[in-house]
């Protein structure tokens, strides 16, 4: 296989979706959140930081599963992508869904890279989605949403 065909892209997709080039890893924005800041909303902003990552976790547990399975199944939007609650049940709650998130995150890219079709071949099911369009899905979904948090995290410490 040459470097310029699309199936040498997984490791660089999975570099990206691994943060830290341009954008913040989400590792080290969630190492300085505190759980009691959470919940918390500020003006203008609909969403409290556990509601943007918990959408970032159902979001791309999605993309992982439809990519995974020919049984997926569609989510309602918005509804089952985000959380009504403004912050976990608990901490324990806080700690599995970062596990959970971290996961599915490691599960798509091991199946990214141990793909054994074109990145670019079509799924026999869906309408014409890729492999390379879910990588690139999951990157884009996450990167905007890292900078969501990377706002507000900015914004409880200038609180502080």
């Amino acid at each position: 296989m040459s470097s310029n065909q699309p199936e040498s892209f997984s490791p660089l997709l999975i570099q990206h979706i691994l943060g830290g080039n341009a954008f913040v890893k989400i590792e080290e924005i969630l190492s300085k959140i505190k759980f009691k800041e959470l919940g918390l909303k500020f003006s203008g902003l609909p969403y409290s930081f556990w509601q943007v990552f918990e959408h970032m976790r159902i979001a791309q547990k999605d993309i992982l599963e439809f990519s995974t399975s020919s049984n997926y199944k569609e989510l309602s939007w918005p509804e089952e992508y985000w959380p009504t609650n403004d912050l976990p049940d608990s901490p324990e709650h806080w700690i599995n869904t970062q596990k959970d998130f971290f996961d599915d995150r490691e599960k798509f890219n091991a199946f990214l890279l141990n793909n054994t079709k074109s990145l670019l071949h079509p799924f026999p099911y869906g309408t014409g989605q890729t492999l390379f369009r879910e990588a690139l899905l999951i990157l884009e979904h996450n990167a905007y949403h890292t900078g969501q948090l990377m706002i507000i995290l900015r914004m409880l410490e200038a609180e502080s």
